[in-house]
């Protein structure tokens, strides 16, 4: 369990505020995360990963000379948000492009391809290799399915050592794909892990057992056995890796390094004993053993667990990987260092970069001020409803999930609350103070609901303007926006067991109804629609997601973002149907 936080939902933050303190020989802090301290020569290709929060070293432990540029750090098992990302990749941009990488997770994706698109319209050069090591997450013949998990190192090691070395992006990019593709990894885990404020773990293990094939946010295994010897552990971590040798290597004779990584509670001399057995059973199989690494690489806050990783070399791979390496929490053979001095002899500006300016209110009309005073109302009670449900929420995304699905929104909800209010303070009409609400949601979010809530109130909001009173139509009209947004963004359809299955439903009922009946009323049918569809999700097997790899642990219960979902646009509607002065 945890024991030390002041509020859990300003753990992040302090936490990141405290590594850049503890670590000023390294690091700087730029909105969004952390970048190098060191100066970067003017071309080099900017390497930035992220993630969220909870799985120290990765991700801002591993920035530094000879590995990433930058790090995004999202809150507590969240992504980073696309704001995020966006301005640690301009912060630490060089003139040579941006290369980005991290695990394969829906939100990390949906956020680092948003903040890729920016920076590409922006003419800032950009590739991607997303890591998909986890061999339990997907079989092999859907390898582009598996997360993410402690080979995340290997490839950003090796797509570093590129970026030292003077390689453009596009070579960057691809020997960073080879990386992932001899990469294998497999975690097991004893106890659960119990994020800051939380009463309970996000999923527990039955005393004496383990739980196989785990994922780093906390996901339950898809596998449960008793707890074995250290002996018989380390067997069954090698058997399972070396049935699955990856095209182009082979056991005998191959070079691999072997990474045993702790997850956050796991003794370093417990590792030792198993990496013993390791390392025999590897040379048994006729391996050639180079810089095996025992430690903690990627944790899963302070869950009792460990996980195996063996990456393949081949020549190319092997002279990147001997790359010298200075981070706060990773170093490898001897580095130069260049000072602040150095930095600022050669002008570079990137130690004070800060957030973007925020533009002046835009223009607005009393009716449409008027109409922003119901935003902000409507948003009051998103975040009421919210409050009230987030341990609910909770609950029901750790049936299959990670469990911060109800903190998320919280966080999420409690900034776009304070951003509209802002905006109405500042005289914006309805369009502005939605919209930056939805900015504020989707920053602060970050995940994937952050990312789909801003696509969703972005939507509406264009649709209500900044003059004059919406009509019914044009918040139909929004809100259909919304929907075929969320599908574009994140590629996922009715029965995929996500809040699109409730989110189109309440579009479509929308639209019909305000054809023929005022707003308030066309809304609150609509709501019971989506509230009707969301309670149906839990019949559904997931499809899209970190729940689709432990699909049948979700039937029965609906998914929790299409529950949310109907939980706040039936809030909305009470919201409509009272006038102003009552609430």
């Amino acid at each position: 369990m945890t024991r030390l936080w002041n509020d859990p939902a300003d753990f992040a933050d302090e936490m990141i505020d405290g590594f850049v303190a503890a670590n000023t020989r390294s690091v700087q802090r730029v909105p969004g995360g952390v970048i190098r301290r060191d100066a970067v020569p003017e071309g080099q290709v900017a390497v930035v990963i992220g993630g969220g929060s909870g799985h120290y070293p990765a991700f801002g432990g591993l920035v530094g000379p000879g590995l990433a540029h930058g790090a995004a750090m999202g809150n507590l098992f969240a992504s980073p948000s696309a704001q995020q990302i966006h301005a640690v990749a301009a912060a630490a941009h060089a003139g040579g492009g941006v290369f980005f990488s991290y695990g394969n997770y829906a939100g990390d994706v949906l956020n680092f391809d948003a903040a890729q698109d920016r920076l590409r319209g922006e003419g800032i050069d950009c590739a991607t290799v997303v890591v998909t090591d986890d061999v339990a997450s997907a079989p092999a013949d859907q390898a582009s399915l598996r997360r993410g998990i402690a080979g995340d190192l290997v490839v950003f090691r090796i797509a570093a050592a590129a970026a030292e070395a003077g390689a453009p992006l596009a070579e960057v990019a691809r020997v960073a794909a080879r990386a992932n593709a001899r990469t294998r990894s497999l975690g097991v885990a004893f106890t659960g892990c119990t994020l800051p404020g939380a009463a309970a773990p996000l999923f527990t293990v039955p005393e004496r057992r383990m739980a196989v094939g785990l994922g780093i946010h906390g996901e339950p295994g898809i596998d449960e056995t008793d707890i074995p010897s250290a002996d018989a552990l380390a067997e069954q971590l090698v058997a399972r890796l070396l049935a699955e040798i990856p095209d182009g290597a082979s056991a005998a004779g191959g070079r691999v390094v072997p990474v045993l990584n702790g997850l956050g509670s796991l003794k370093y001399e417990e590792m030792f004993v198993v990496y013993r057995r390791i390392a025999r059973a590897l040379e048994e199989a006729g391996i050639d053993i180079v810089d095996p690494h025992v430690g903690e690489y990627c944790t899963s806050f302070d869950m009792a667990g460990v996980s195996l990783t063996l990456f393949w070399l081949d020549d190319e791979l092997a002279a990147l990987w001997d790359t010298p390496v200075d981070t706060p929490a990773y170093r490898r053979g001897a580095i130069t260092r260049l000072t602040d001095a150095a930095r600022n002899a050669s002008g570079d500006g990137r130690a004070t970069a800060s957030a973007a300016p925020v533009d002046s209110t835009p223009d607005a009309d009393d009716a449409s001020r008027r109409v922003a005073r119901t935003v902000l109302r409507a948003v009051q009670e998103m975040s009421r409803t919210i409050d009230t449900h987030v341990d609910e929420l909770g609950r029901m995304d750790a049936v299959a999930g990670d469990g911060d699905h109800g903190i998320g929104m919280q966080r999420g909800a409690h900034a776009a609350l304070r951003a509209a209010a802002e905006a109405v303070d500042a005289g914006a009409g309805a369009g502005t103070t939605l919209a930056q609400a939805a900015d504020a949601w989707s920053d602060r979010a970050g995940g994937t609901s952050g990312a789909l809530w801003g696509v969703i109130l972005a939507a509406i909001a264009a649709e209500l303007g900044d003059t004059g009173t919406p009509d019914a139509a044009a918040v139909a009209r929004g809100v259909h926006g919304a929907a075929k947004g969320v599908v574009a963004y994140g590629k996922a359809e009715i029965g995929d067991k996500t809040m699109v299955d409730a989110l189109v439903p309440f579009a479509y009922a929308l639209t019909e109804g305000t054809a023929t009946r005022p707003l308030a009323d066309a809304w609150i049918a609509a709501a019971a629609t989506a509230g009707a569809a969301a309670s149906a999700t839990a019949d559904l097997l997931p499809r899209r997601g970190r729940a689709r790899t432990h699909g049948a642990h979700s039937l029965g219960t609906p998914d929790p973002g299409a529950h949310s979902l109907a939980l706040i646009v039936t809030a909305v509607g009470s919201v409509l149907a009272a006038p102003e002065e009552e609430s």
